[in-house]
């Protein structure tokens, strides 16, 4: 039985880690090196070193690591615990991902996307637009009905705009969101 527990954690690690999501989130939060480390840290299974992530990501200095280890600290995905070395009086911090943090972040992040993206369907569904021919920028009949139907950048005659494929495109973004997320959630 705790063969087959600890089977399913590793699992959901790996699946968390593999969503684009979560490689975006991470990336976005720590910079582009910061999936690799991650990604080494959670292979050791255990607290890691910033020396031993090192040696794994020979192409990075050690502060660059630890900038974006520091990164990872100040949004709670990553903790350390600090031990003294008596002999030198030096300091050694080990390192640990929260992945449960990251999925916390990452729902968190996404339903203020999916609060924002219905709101904009909800706006789009009851206005009527209108844009130019060089397609400056659609604007809703009030602001086009105050420039006298004329494109306030470039000048040229606006017309109404057919904003189905608009409202299809947002529709589906929120689709994609909420399956991310059930993904996301079934992971942790």
């Amino acid at each position: 039985f705790k063969f087959i527990s600890q089977q399913k954690i590793i699992m959901a690690k790996k699946s968390l880690l593999s969503l684009p999501i979560t490689e975006d989130f991470i990336k976005k939060t720590g910079g582009d090196d910061a999936l690799k480390l991650v990604k080494i840290c959670e292979k050791k299974g255990n607290k890691v070193t910033d020396e031993e992530i090192g040696k794994q990501l020979k192409h990075l200095k050690i502060t660059e690591i630890r900038t974006i280890l520091n990164r990872l600290h100040y949004r709670g995905i990553a903790c350390y615990a600090k031990t003294r070395n008596n002999k030198t009086g030096w300091y050694s911090y080990t390192w640990d991902i929260k992945e449960r943090r990251i999925a916390e972040l990452i729902l968190e992040e996404q339903a203020q996307e999916v609060a924002r993206l219905e709101k904009t369907l909800d706006f789009e569904k009851n206005y009527v637009f209108f844009g130019c021919k060089n397609v400056c920028e659609n604007v809703p009949f009030e602001i086009a009905a105050e420039y006298n139907f004329m494109c306030p950048k470039c000048g040229k005659k606006m017309t109404t705009i057919d904003n189905k494929k608009r409202l299809k495109n947002i529709k589906k973004q929120i689709e994609t969101i909420n399956t991310e997320l059930q993904t996301l959630g079934k992971s942790i």
